[in-house]
């Protein structure tokens, strides 16, 4: 069963004709990357999933359903961006529990979710630290946190871990592949690093001038 579909994607901004005839199918547990250079259309095709941007033609479907015109929040996908959008006002566990709330899930199990998810992330004892007084590699774990605590249908992650370092970037990697399999959240992981792409992933899409060029399944 596929739990995301894409069929014939195009997106224009401005005049600029950005995705041409995108589809993909992602299967339900899946980890597929996509690979490309800077300016392929990468990033542009996940925020079309997430809802952020809304295609000139074509469809985007999630467990089936098609989700063009419903509300980001309302999709099913949550988008991990490259500088995280984390709350720096807030402390690690509200940051994990803020979507939690807002959707009115009650104080006490929003607050065991999160510790739940900061416990998988190996923050614990960090709950009560502001964002400012965590490291780099501690706050891609909280944004990995949020985002598999809102329980989604597709996790969307846009370059996540490019600001680390070589060491830092495996670790997280390997966690992220860990957390993946444990939940078996079908996720997109945009990256232009193909050992990165090939460690982590089921299937690699390959774009190129706003289109996939190529597909390939990883064997394990």
């Amino acid at each position: 069963m596929n739990r995301l579909l894409l069929t014939d994607i195009n997106v224009e901004l401005g005049k600029k004709r950005i995705l041409k005839n995108v589809s993909l199918e992602v299967k339900t547990g899946q980890l597929i990357s996509l690979l490309g250079s800077s300016g392929c259309g990468k990033s542009t095709l996940l925020k079309t999933v997430a809802g952020i941007i809304e295609p000139s033609s074509g469809d985007v479907l999630i467990d089936g359903k098609s989700v063009l015109g419903v509300p980001v929040h309302r999709r099913g996908a949550v988008i991990v961006f490259q500088d995280l959008r984390l709350f720096p006002h807030m402390t690690v566990a509200e940051n994990v529990e803020f979507a939690l709330k807002m959707s009115g899930m009650k104080k006490q199990q929003y607050r065991e979710i999160a510790r739940e998810q900061l416990e998988k992330v190996r923050l614990e004892g960090l709950e009560d630290r502001r964002i400012s007084q965590i490291s780099g590699g501690q706050m891609q774990r909280v944004a990995l946190a949020r985002a598999f605590a809102v329980r989604p249908s597709v996790m969307l992650l846009d370059e996540p871990f490019s600001s680390l370092d070589e060491e830092l970037r495996l670790e997280m990697g390997n966690l992220l592949l860990e957390l993946q399999r444990e939940s078996e959240l079908t996720t997109v992981l945009v990256t232009h690093d193909t050992q990165e792409a090939r460690r982590l992933s089921d299937a690699i899409a390959y774009m190129k001038y706003g289109e996939i060029v190529r597909y390939e399944e990883i064997k394990g």
